[in-house]
């Protein structure tokens, strides 16, 4: 019997145009913290992923002409349907991914605002009118635009936020009128599946939703070259997003990816209010956020009590059973990427860089690490870690701080605290990225809000509003009343 999930694991099916499908090959999902199998997974072939193409592409007419209304309803069951089955939809997430369950039940709370949002958003995708009398040529003219689905989305999502980030594709897919094709990261299939059986149960038709698990390599190279694809939404690494954009040919991309996050701390910062944000940025689901704190730029005046009241906070945190409720740090996604992560903390050791905390595994998790005086070349400066690490730096002018801010291949999120309004409307015209986040950590993120990036980090844009003007096409309607 699993310890994690209370049943013996069951074998998962591909679920496309209404059905479960059975597959030839399965592969066994373990827990990344206890090894323990949970669930046998189907591994879909290039054809099942095909059949689930076509179906999404049979349905597309369907969900097109559905009115806002009944997608509305839609989403609003969900919603309720997520809100009874909250504490079991939290015990899938850590016993696939080892979130902490304290994290794991954020997550689906913000997975059920973000369905919330979808189901308003359905009610409210319209177009403008044109003053066409504005050129001489448009006397006697009206014109206005039109919002049309854009057909099948090919939707790619990540382990890290295996709920939320399927609901930012999902969501404002079906709000718009589209169909789609979901492939979840391998190791976190299972909130994926559940959430399909619960749109399946609130009335969505069967060929709108279809999950199909397997490798990257057959299900995602598929869902990229498919030509009855129109879109694809992809949330991952940079190395995979630029292959998916180099492939798509016209097809529309949305690509959220990676970043290495940075925090301005000036000189006026009171510290003692700061630490707890700081501790939940950096570590917080074991740093595998898209926009974890990574590094901080401390001015040298502030730098050495916040060092040391931050790296006091962080042996503090409680390491080990994702599924104790007082738990921060679990393990990290696979024992691969541990490795990649203790090799770039080894790197360090032979620099000019500290370990002020961490740097080891206990009991196979990552502690959380604070690393002060790393030189930017360094893997933990420059690359993104999504482990709990982070580095600390000082500074001694805003413009020094923003300038090292912005040495950066990524530009996802950053965030400044200060009292000074010339410093923070500087830093909110200079910095280089996405969003700037004043008096806060990068690390902030609301589900209606616009997020992307700039630089490796991506292009387009998610938060509801806006990932339905990604999904959509305008349509231009102009009368001649001459």
């Amino acid at each position: 019997m699993s310890k994690l999930t209370g049943v013996q694991p069951t074998k998962k099916y591909l679920m496309i145009n209404g059905e479960k499908i059975e597959t030839d090959q399965y592969a066994s999902l373990s827990s990344p913290y206890s090894g323990e199998e949970i669930a046998q997974i189907a591994m879909a072939n290039k054809e099942q992923t095909e059949k689930a193409i076509e179906a999404a592409y049979e349905s597309r007419h369907l969900m097109a002409k559905m009115p806002a209304y009944k997608r509305a309803e839609i989403l609003e069951k969900v919603v309720s349907l997520l809100t009874e089955k909250a504490d079991e939809a939290a015990e899938i997430i850590t016993s696939e991914s080892s979130k902490p369950i304290m994290f794991s039940k954020a997550e689906v709370a913000r997975t059920i605002e973000t369905y919330k949002f979808s189901a308003e958003e359905a009610k409210r995708i319209h177009g403008e009118t044109i003053p066409f009398d504005a050129a001489s040529g448009g006397v006697g003219r009206i014109g206005y635009t039109l919002r049309e689905p854009i057909g099948v989305i090919g939707a790619i999502t990540p382990f890290n936020f295996p709920m939320n980030l399927v609901a930012h594709k999902v969501g404002p897919a079906i709000a718009a009128g589209n169909t789609i094709v979901l492939k979840p990261a391998s190791q976190t299939p299972l909130s994926a599946l559940f959430i399909a059986e619960l749109f399946e149960e609130a009335g969505l038709p069967p060929g709108v939703l279809n999950v199909v698990t397997g490798p990257g390599s057959v299900v995602g190279e598929e869902i990229v070259r498919n030509d009855r694809v129109s879109m694809v939404t992809f949330t991952g690494s940079p190395e995979v997003g630029i292959g998916i954009r180099n492939r798509a040919g016209l097809k529309k991309t949305t690509l959220e990816l990676g970043s290495n996050s940075a925090l301005i701390i000036d000189k006026d910062t009171v510290i003692d209010e700061i630490i707890d944000r700081c501790i939940m940025g950096a570590f917080s689901n074991q740093g595998q956020v898209c926009i974890s704190l990574q590094r901080i730029y401390a001015h040298e005046d502030v730098y050495e009590e916040f060092t040391e009241k931050f790296t006091q906070a962080a042996k503090q945190l409680k390491v080990g059973d994702p599924l104790e409720p007082d738990t921060y740090i679990s393990s990290l996604i696979s024992k691969g990427e541990a490795d990649r992560v203790l090799g770039w903390i080894e790197e360090t050791k032979s620099s000019s860089a500290d370990i002020a905390t961490g740097g080891c595994l206990r009991n196979g998790v990552l502690e959380p690490t604070i690393i002060t005086n790393a030189e930017q070349d360094l893997k933990v400066s420059c690359q993104e870690a999504f482990a709990p690490i982070v580095v600390v730096n000082k500074f001694r002018s805003m413009e020094e701080a923003v300038q090292q801010v912005n040495n950066s291949r990524f530009g996802l999120q950053a965030g400044i605290y200060t009292n000074n309004v010339k410093h923070a409307m500087y830093a909110s015209q200079e910095l280089h990225v996405g969003g700037v986040i004043i008096n806060d950590v990068p690390t902030y993120r609301v589900d209606q809000m616009p997020y992307g990036g700039v630089k490796e980090s991506g292009t387009g844009r998610e938060g509801i509003k806006y990932a339905v003007e990604e999904m959509t096409e305008m349509k231009l309607i102009v009368w001649n009343n001459n």
